[in-house]
């Protein structure tokens, strides 16, 4: 008797989940759009820090900024719930590769989660600082035993991640998580995509780089995160350009985020 029931209200949660994922995507792209415009700023000497606590300070500056970040937080955490619930329904006959799936899936939830945590602390009244954590968890991981080996090894796997983001969108491998509309608008998200990952790409790898040297180095003060990576980008020859660039290409992977929230597939 209470099974119809029950499904119902499984499927109408799994609606509801589904919508709260998909506002998630445009939440993600807006912060993005913000932490490439933050980028740019540093290129024309502008403040504020180019990662995802600068971006949530900024948001936190407008007029309905505590709201914002409660509904960035929340759509953020569902989206996570989302890529979850992906890796426990994930059935691959491939035993490695649906691990390998699964694997994709809770890595991309915790960085969600990362992304969103800022908008979280913010929002309670405190202030997030992702450089100063990136130190502070640096420099409590180089104290341990073995420390250094795992932490050049946590900067060898970022790394290698911002070598995948760039490879996804080279190849276009994004465009199998997507249903893509013909016309126009095809052409436009899929271009969008390949130099948004790249840029993203680009951002992710410096930052793991910059914490395998601090490894090598013992020297915490060197790791830091995207804001970190951006602004080593800025000290290389033409690096003025390199980092207009990349900050222009994270603000068109923000906005194809946005453009993914219409047509990934769930």
């Amino acid at each position: 008797m209470d099974s119809p029931k029950a499904a119902a209200r499984a499927a109408e949660n799994s609606t509801v989940l589904r919508v709260l994922a998909r506002i998630g995507y445009v939440v993600l792209g807006i912060v993005h759009i913000v932490i490439g415009l933050l980028a740019i700023s540093i290129v024309t000497g502008g403040g504020g820090t180019a990662d995802q606590s600068g971006a949530m300070e900024q948001i936190r500056q407008t007029p309905v900024g505590l709201i914002l970040l409660w509904v960035i937080f929340v759509d953020l955490l569902a989206l996570a719930i989302w890529q979850i619930l992906q890796a426990v329904l994930e059935r691959n006959a491939d035993p490695k590769k649906k691990w390998g799936y699964r694997a994709k899936y809770v890595g991309t939830a915790i960085a969600y989660v990362a992304i969103g945590w800022p908008a979280l602390v913010d929002a309670v009244g405190g202030h997030a600082s992702s450089s100063q954590s990136s130190e502070t968890f640096t420099a409590r991981l180089l104290a341990m035993p073995g420390g250094p080996i795992l932490a050049a090894g946590i900067g060898l796997i970022t790394a290698v991640l911002g070598i995948a983001f760039i490879a996804r969108g080279i190849t276009r491998g994004f465009t199998k998580s997507l249903i893509l509309p013909k016309g126009v608008a095809r052409p436009g998200i899929v271009t969008f995509g390949v130099v948004g990952y790249a840029a993203k790409g680009i951002a992710i790898g410096v930052a793991g780089i910059l914490f395998l040297v601090a490894a090598l180095t013992n020297d915490p003060h060197k790791a830091g995160g995207i804001d970190a990576a951006l602004r080593s980008l800025a000290s290389l020859p033409s690096g003025m350009v390199i980092l207009w660039t990349v900050g222009a290409g994270l603000v068109i992977y923000g906005v194809f985020c946005v453009a993914r929230a219409r047509y990934a597939r769930m």
